[in-house]
């Protein structure tokens, strides 16, 4: 959000002055304003108009208290009618300091405003090339002078027309811009300032074979029959479990296709990639774990909404969930809620049944006994040995989902590395074999095993039946836990 928005030139008798401002006040004082500037304007005016070999740059500097980030484009423009042959201005606007500047998470992404500083400075430059704009008398008018429309009647080289005070134009730009992200205001008769603001997106990451999709939002409400035929067809398949090569075939799509597609969901923030859930997979907690247990705004109340199932004696009903049989065996046919979405908020019903749902107690001891070392299955059957039946009322697959997006969980993977192909390739002579054992590619400890076992199509266990008949000496592979 822009905090203060102002107009600055340099004098040559007087120095570099704040000539326009909006909010007023917030550069330098006004008379009859009672409002506290952003920052020391003594401080920082050598930066907003700075030395020549600064000029015509985008500039960024935070005031001292590191509070306050002013954005700036100073202009030169050299000719012969200026003194000194020279006009400098600056257009800057002060937003509060990025998150990676200020130590602080709260900060504003100033990127967006990058576009917003170098148009401003270009436009204003070009109008004073064309028809001294910025030069003229900026003094105030009195009011009889004034049009109905706040607009100054003026004489210029080219002919007369009519222009808004700049202290106009500032505030317009600044309310426009934090209200709607966009403005179109006219200058004058000939011109007309159109800016936008477009959030900055980082780049997605790669989006692998292995990986495991999740949606943030309700595809279903927004997809139109516009939208690019192939998203569509990838969007209708996502359901939180089947990963990226499984999708790929249910679309009929090419994997390439189907992940490109998937970084462009990725790109605007609309899906998240998770790694896919095994009962042979490790999870091991993370500090993340301490807002669980302390029940941080409400977490463990929303991981029970997330996570609990109908059991075969009542307790808790999820909309998204169903039992088979006796209840041991979950299937989970809501593919569009997600972590912070109550599923069944969504049709009108509480998810909480006749009875009583997991309490607090039991969720957190589940989420705190995955450790290092002890699977998924290990770890259902040592508090099913304890006399609770984790299948009978809890999603497996949701709770280790919702540790890991929640920052609690992170998954522990696995790599096998082998000595002897290490050594092959430092010293350039790892040749693959025709018709060798195709697991070779994966022992350079660089490969998880989820990859492995997408592209090969095996399980675990089979990888690790086939790693014991490896061609490779005693002792030369290791499986690596990280």
């Amino acid at each position: 959000m822009i905090q203060g928005i102002f107009y600055a030139r340099f004098f040559p008798q007087q120095g570099t002055k704040i000539v326009a401002q909006s909010p007023p006040g917030c550069i330098v004082p006004v008379a009859g304003v009672d409002r506290a500037c952003l920052f020391d304007f003594s401080v920082l005016q050598e930066y907003i108009i700075p030395r020549k070999a600064f000029c015509n740059r985008y500039i960024t500097v935070n005031d001292p208290e590191g509070k306050y980030s002013v954005l700036g484009f100073p202009v030169s423009i050299p000719n012969p009618r200026y003194d000194r042959n020279e006009f400098i201005f600056n257009f800057g606007l002060v937003v509060e300091c990025s998150a990676s500047g200020s130590g602080s998470s709260t900060g504003v992404d100033q990127v967006p405003y990058e576009r917003v500083v170098r148009r401003l400075a270009a436009t204003f430059a070009e109008m004073e090339k064309q028809n001294g704009y910025l030069s003229k008398d900026q003094e105030h008018r009195p009011l009889e002078d004034r049009t109905d429309d706040g607009l100054d009647p003026l004489q210029g080289p080219i002919g007369s027309y009519r222009r808004r005070p700049i202290e106009s134009l500032l505030e317009i730009i600044k309310e426009d811009l934090n209200n709607y992200g966009e403005c179109m205001i006219p200058v004058d008769d000939a011109n007309t300032i159109n800016m936008k603001l477009f959030p900055h997106h980082p780049v997605p990451p790669e989006v692998k074979g292995w990986h495991v999709p999740v949606a943030k939002m309700k595809f279903a409400d927004i997809v139109d029959p516009t939208w690019d035929l192939t998203l569509q067809r990838v969007i209708a398949h996502i359901d939180g479990v089947s990963d990226v090569r499984r999708i790929a075939f249910a679309a009929d799509v090419s994997l390439e296709l189907t992940q490109l597609a998937l970084r462009h969901l990725l790109y605007y923030d609309t899906i998240l990639l998770l790694d896919i859930f095994f009962f042979g997979a490790c999870y091991a907690p993370r500090p993340g774990i301490h807002d669980f247990v302390a029940n941080v705004g409400g977490m463990v109340d929303e991981c029970a909404n997330y996570v609990c199932v109908v059991g075969a004696a009542g307790g808790v009903g999820n909309a998204g969930s169903q039992t088979e049989g006796s209840g041991t065996r979950i299937t989970v046919t809501d593919t569009n809620s997600k972590p912070g979405q109550n599923p069944a908020d969504r049709n009108g019903a509480s998810s909480i049944t006749n009875g009583h749902r997991v309490s607090n107690y039991m969720l957190i001891k589940l989420m705190t006994t995955f450790c290092v070392g002890k699977t998924v299955a290990e770890w259902l059957k040592g508090h099913m040995d304890a006399g609770f039946d984790v299948l009978r009322f809890v999603d497996v697959r949701r709770l280790v989902q919702f540790g890991v997006i929640k920052g609690c969980l992170y998954r522990v993977h696995k790599y096998v590395v082998s000595k002897q192909y290490l050594a092959a390739l430092v010293t350039g002579q790892a040749r693959p074999l025709a018709g060798g054992d195709p697991l070779q590619l994966y022992t350079d400890g660089c490969h998880t095993f989820d990859q492995i076992i997408t592209e090969q199509n095996l399980t675990d266990a089979e990888i690790m039946e086939k790693l014991k008949s490896f061609p490779a000496p005693a002792g030369d592979l290791t499986v690596i836990y990280k």
